[in-house]
């Protein structure tokens, strides 16, 4: 599975990174995005639910989150 490392970055490099992830994907796969912001957390929740992409977050240790995204059709 794809990952994109959002590690020690800061809005919008985030969300820059998954779209263009979600351009190279197709429909229906899926991809992980990490971070250990709280506040990229939140901007990358908005932008899927916004463009109704399906996900999932988790948080792996204290403060990082994965987010697991998939590509609608």
């Amino acid at each position: 599975m794809k990952e994109i490392n959002c590690i020690g970055d800061f809005c919008p490099i985030p969300i820059l990174k998954i779209k263009k992830m979600l351009e190279s994907c197709e429909p229906g796969e899926t991809f992980i995005a990490i971070s250990d912001h709280d506040c990229v957390r939140e901007s990358i929740e908005e932008f899927l639910s916004r463009m109704r992409f399906s996900y999932s977050i988790k948080e792996l240790n204290d403060g990082i989150f994965q987010v697991l995204i998939t590509k609608n059709c």
